[in-house]
């Protein structure tokens, strides 16, 4: 009988593809059909409510907050007691928050419940993406996460559209009890997953030992810092997209938002595989001003948009400037940490995400009524212009510094 060796020790096993990378896919699937239903109608429940663009902020960044703010003690979870029950913990939460949005009828417990949600999302993703990062060989693991990634574009592609045709055919409830039942499908295969072992438990209370002497740090991962970072500019557009546009869209009359969202999540899929092989043989540099010059002229498309064909045009190019960096920001991100701490490098990676997405819903619902939703993909399109600008001044200081440096 073969002896399993970890495959960032052997350094042979080159297969992406394996039954439980084939079931972290899809139980992330399932779980980002669910969630990808509740963005473009979410806010349409608000409004219903009675909620105006301020209170639509605050619940669409409720959310991003909270699980911004567990995901560093999920990363830290997850090095020191595992992946498993990290990710089935978090995925539980989705389910019993998602499944009460059915029962709720008050914008007060929606912002709760919200938050709770928000919770299971920040200790699900920073698991399931940690578990994906064990199981991709290094050498791939920029196609790999690419390949990864696919899961949350599948997604993409059917929930937006699938959810704005479950609340014109049956309404909200019928929608948040099938979103939790897909959550609930999630958990069935997340359990089944045969995760790789931790370190031995001197090694765990040693790591554990050092969080507690220096906390400060430990709730970040250095360095992921650079990629983090960059990554929050670029999403603070999303916030906006995500939060306002199928209203923009409807006020000024231009059909179409639900393929928007499938074409967008179409680019994406098109995209990252190809992203990523590049930033394998390439790295950073081949990818990130190319992707963020797309996403510019996509906010500045949305921002003067006055016919379908401008709305579209945007969808496919945000689509492909976020396929080419997400899955080489991510890659970046894990690259340079060490193997105990993989979990806090993703950790750190996803919290950009979730503390770009909150400030861009919440900062764009405050100003949206004085500036118009126009104005607010303006502003979008200059946060981005804020992260190249980041980029060349990172890459031009660390010119000097060897390959074995976070650049």
């Amino acid at each position: 009988m073969s002896v399993k060796v970890p495959r960032e020790e052997s350094g042979l096993e080159e297969k992406i593809w394996t039954r439980d990378f084939t079931l972290i896919f899809t139980a992330n699937f399932l779980s980002f059909l669910g969630f990808q239903m509740l963005i473009p109608t979410l806010p349409l429940y608000v409004r219903e409510l009675g909620g105006s663009d301020w209170l639509i902020g605050w619940v669409v960044g409720s959310f991003t907050f909270s699980a911004l703010l567990i995901r560093p003690y999920a990363g830290h979870a997850i090095d020191i007691r595992g992946r498993k029950p990290i990710l089935l913990a978090g995925m539980g939460l989705l389910v019993l928050s998602v499944s009460s949005f059915a029962l709720v009828g008050h914008l007060f417990l929606l912002l709760l419940m919200r938050m709770v949600q928000g919770v299971g999302w920040g200790l699900s993703t920073t698991a399931s993406g940690t578990v994906a990062t064990d199981l991709i060989p290094p050498r791939r693991r920029g196609e790999g996460l690419g390949y990864y990634g696919l899961s949350i574009n599948l997604a993409m592609t059917v929930g937006p559209a699938l959810g704005l045709a479950i609340v014109g055919w049956h309404h909200f409830p019928v929608l948040f009890l099938l979103s939790a039942l897909l959550g609930l499908g999630a958990l069935g295969l997340a359990a089944s997953i045969r995760f790789q072992p931790l370190p031995s438990p001197s090694g765990r209370i040693q790591a554990a030992s050092a969080a507690a002497t220096r906390f400060a740090w430990d709730i970040v991962e250095k360095t992921a810092l650079v990629p983090a970072t960059l990554t929050l500019f670029i999403t603070v557009t999303f916030g906006g997209i995500s939060t306002f546009l199928p209203i923009y869209a409807t006020e000024k009359g231009i059909a179409g938002i639900q393929w928007y969202f499938v074409l967008y999540a179409i680019t994406l899929m098109v995209t990252r595989p190809l992203a990523g092989k590049l930033y394998d043989l390439k790295g950073h540099r081949a990818v990130f001003i190319p992707g963020t010059l797309l996403i510019i002229i996509a906010m500045l498309f949305l921002a003067w948009m006055n016919h379908t064909w401008m709305l579209l045009f945007a969808s496919m190019l945000y689509g492909a400037g976020f396929g080419t960096i997400q899955p080489a920001m991510q890659a970046w991100a894990v690259q340079h940490a060490p193997p105990e701490r993989k979990g806090m490098a993703n950790a750190t990676f996803f919290s950009s995400f979730d503390l770009g997405i909150g400030l861009g819903a919440i900062f764009f619902g405050l100003i949206a009524p004085i500036i118009g939703y126009s104005g607010i993909y303006l502003i979008g399109a200059g946060s981005v212009v804020l992260s190249i600008l980041g980029y060349l001044f990172f890459t031009t200081v660390n010119k000097k510094k060897t390959s074995g440096a976070a650049f």
